[in-house]
C-alpha cells in the first residue's frame, strides 16, 4: 500500500504539470512526456541532497540536475517528437516554451516535487510504522522475510552485509548498506558507514558510541550530528 501510495503522488504530479503544460498549447501527449522528465531529476535531487555534505557540493547538484532537465527538454522537442510523428504518432510541432528552460522556474518545480515527496514519504513512514512492514531479501541462497521491527541493526563488511536480529540472530546477505538505508527507511539511521540501527532498538552511550542490545556500535564524524536524535528521543 505504502508503494501505491508513493506512486499516486507521482501520477497526480505528472498530471499537474502536464495541465499547466496544456495551457501552454502543448498536446496532452507532449504535455505527459515533459511531466515525466520531471520525476526522475525531482526524486534525484531528493535523495542526494542530504548526503551532499558541503554547501557547494549542494550547488553543483543542484545545477547538475537543472541542466539535465532542460537537456532533456530540448532532447524531447527536438528528435523525439519527429521520432514519433515518423512512427505514425502525429505530435505537433512546437516550440520550447520559454519557462522551461527558466532555471528559476525549474528549480521551483523540481523544489516543490522533492519537498513534497520527501513530506508524503514522510506521512506515510508514520501512517505505516516498520513493526506493520517487512523486508524479504536472500541470504546463503534462501529467502528470508523479516519483519522491521525485528532488524537491531545491519553491519557492513566489504565484500558483504549482516542484518542482525533483536533475538541475536545473523543473515547474510550481499545487497549494499547505502541500498538497505533506503530500504528500511526512516526508522533506521546511519551511525558509521558500516553502521545502520534501528532507532527503536538503540541508545546513545557517548558521542562515539549507540548501543544496541548487547552491542556497542562506534558513531563516526560525519554522522554525529544526525546520530544526537537518538539523545533526544531518549530524553
Amino acid at each position: 500500500m505504502r508503494i501505491i501510495l508513493r506512486i499516486t503522488y507521482w501520477l497526480a504530479a505528472i498530471a499537474l504539470l502536464a495541465a499547466i503544460l496544456v495551457s501552454l498549447d502543448y498536446s496532452l501527449a507532449q504535455a505527459v512526456l515533459i511531466g515525466l522528465v520531471f520525476c526522475p531529476c525531482a526524486l534525484v535531487l531528493e535523495y542526494l541532497m542530504p548526503k551532499a555534505r558541503k554547501p557547494m557540493d549542494k550547488v553543483y547538484l543542484s545545477l547538475a540536475v537543472l541542466v539535465a532537465v532542460i537537456l532533456l527538454i530540448l532532447i524531447l522537442h527536438q528528435f523525439v517528437w519527429t521520432t514519433l510523428a515518423q512512427g505514425g504518432y502525429h505530435l505537433p510541432e512546437k516550440e520550447v516554451a520559454p519557462m522551461l528552460i527558466n532555471p528559476a522556474f525549474l528549480g521551483l518545480i523540481l523544489t516543490a516535487l522533492s519537498i513534497g515527496d520527501y513530506y508524503w514519504s514522510q506521512w506515510l513512514g508514520r501512517r505505516f510504522k516498520a513493526k506493520d512492514r517487512s523486508v524479504t531479501f536472500f541470504s546463503e541462497r534462501k529467502s528470508v522475510t523479516l519483519p522491521l521491527a525485528d532488524i537491531a541493526y545491519v553491519e557492513s563488511n566489504d565484500t558483504e552485509v549482516r542484518l542482525i536480529t533483536v533475538s541475536g540472530e545473523s543473515y547474510r546477505n550481499k545487497t549494499g548498506i547505502g541500498q538497505w538505508e533506503n530500504l528500511l527507511g526512516e526508522d533506521f539511521l546511519r551511525i558509521h558507514r558500516s553502521y545502520l540501527v534501528n532507532t527503536a532498538h538503540a541508545r546513545l552511550l557517548n558521542a562515539d558510541t549507540v548501543a544496541v542490545g548487547d552491542a556497542q556500535l562506534p558513531v563516526s564524524r560525519k554522522y554525529k550530528e544526525t546520530v544526537l536524535c537518538l539523545e533526544s528521543a531518549g530524553s
